[in-house]
């Protein structure tokens, strides 16, 4: 798949936008990252059938956004696994006003606690530092949408947003459950 196809957020806002479904982009991203950072397989095609219960009450997606959710699960697989760390949260861009940011920040936080709580229910004990992030998290999941437009906030926001990101990929690299070689190579590429 080449980057000119690579989902941005305002593509995703806009598909989610006109098939009505009460869902925000930034939260369905974090909820399939937080998935897969808990340790969801590659190979489980499960996660449609969360995100159809927890988005869609239980309704089937309209084929536009199914379509969409399975290019974005695949795009988190395959920058989740870059060795260059590429992977990024799917947030509006900086032209947006931080209000807007700072809300998609919280929603994204918000997913990805509810993903991986779906996917560690059952799982064995935390560690301390995958516990602490995950608290974090819950805190970032608060933010205020009072924010003031401001060089401090645009920083803090930055810095937040870079956490969150590396605290992601710690926890994929503490719970994840890379695809084997064979199934990488034939469905990520």
């Amino acid at each position: 798949m080449a980057d000119e196809n690579v989902l941005d957020f305002s593509s995703v806002q806009a598909i989610i936008t006109a098939e009505s479904v009460e869902v925000h982009g930034a939260e369905l991203h974090g909820v399939l990252t937080g998935l897969i950072c808990a340790g969801f397989e590659y190979e489980n095609k499960d996660y449609l059938a969360m995100i159809n219960d927890l988005f869609n009450n239980g309704d089937g997606l309209p084929i536009p956004l199914k379509h969409t959710v399975k290019q974005m699960f695949v795009e988190v697989w395959r920058k989740i696994l870059d060795d260059s760390f590429g992977f990024q949260l799917m947030l509006p861009d900086d032209d947006d006003s931080i209000v807007e940011r700072g809300h998609a920040l919280s929603m994204w936080v918000q997913g990805f606690n509810l993903g991986f709580g779906l996917q560690q229910k059952d799982k064995a004990i935390l560690s301390e530092d995958i516990k602490e992030l995950i608290s974090d998290f819950a805190e970032i999941a608060n933010l205020s949408d009072e924010m003031e437009e401001g060089e401090a906030t645009e920083q803090a926001y930055f810095e937040i947003a870079e956490y969150v990101r590396i605290s992601a990929l710690l926890c994929f690299t503490e719970l994840g459950s890379p695809p084997d070689e064979s199934s990488k190579t034939q469905t990520l590429h």
